[in-house]
């Protein structure tokens, strides 16, 4: 696990739009793994400033987001098929055939689920997984008690994570109980995982996942096993670390050190 510190919640995000930018002049039709969340809004704003500077290209990518509420259409404003239309795939004008979420509204979500999963396999799997985390320690709703074994499945989400969420429904709006979401194994077996934390409340969820045991306490610390993982933080988030001291000295000021 690489873990990145940078000075500040700007340089972290900027970290992260380089990692994807870089990910993408690789293999310009790489298969993404999006996430959603405030923790991302700045990230594809980022992406947006490159491609507009002509500095990369999602023309050729193809994405699969990692949830979606049970029960949203895709049209509900509050859906994440929404959060990503808004704020990536309408303003790149991508081809929909190319961008993936789970349907909310399908009649059967377990069935939802497994198709969504098997998509992903049909892709030739993911390239870059992109990943927060939640207070909780949850990656993708993937919330504590998960199976590390998981696929893509719905799963009831936590009153502290609707109670997160419900900061973005309207007062009369009831905040899902359920969401389909790719599983913790399903997301371990991207070929490289970028996950981005900003702010002191993520504190003791990074630590957890970074250095805590490996445990369904922590869903997140299933990416001690990942065999390529990047851990973007800001100085808040990485305020919990104890190993800090270690990781600036492999990456100073998050950087890469060139071997001689």
């Amino acid at each position: 696990m690489k873990i990145l510190i940078l000075p500040d919640r700007d340089a972290a995000v900027a970290s992260c739009v380089a990692l994807i930018a870089d990910a993408l002049t690789d293999k310009p039709d790489a298969v993404l793994g999006l996430a959603t969340g405030g923790t991302m809004e700045p990230v594809y704003a980022g992406l947006l400033d490159r491609t507009r500077a002509g500095q990369v290209s999602l023309d050729r990518m193809t994405s699969f987001n990692l949830d979606e509420y049970v029960g949203l259409s895709p049209e509900h404003p509050q859906s994440y098929h929404a959060f990503m239309q808004e704020r990536l795939f309408a303003p790149l004008k991508l081809e929909p055939a190319r961008t993936h979420l789970p349907r909310g509204d399908a009649p059967d979500p377990v069935a939802e689920a497994a198709r969504y999963d098997a998509a992903i396999t049909h892709a030739g799997g993911i390239d870059l997984q992109l990943l927060g985390i939640g207070r909780n320690g949850h990656i993708g709703f993937n919330e504590p008690s998960s199976s590390l074994a998981s696929p893509t499945r719905v799963k009831t989400l936590t009153r502290a994570t609707r109670e997160a969420n419900a900061r973005f429904f309207g007062p009369d709006e009831a905040v899902p109980r359920f969401a389909i979401t790719m599983g913790i194994a399903t997301i371990l077996r991207s070929r490289h995982a970028v996950l981005l934390a900003t702010g002191a409340a993520k504190a003791e969820a990074v630590a957890a996942m970074a250095e805590g045991p490996l445990s369904a306490r922590c869903p997140a610390s299933a990416l001690q096993m990942h065999p390529k993982v990047t851990v973007v933080l800001d100085t808040e988030a990485a305020a919990g670390l104890e190993l800090r001291q270690y990781y600036e000295t492999v990456h100073p000021q998050g950087q890469e050190v060139t071997l001689v």
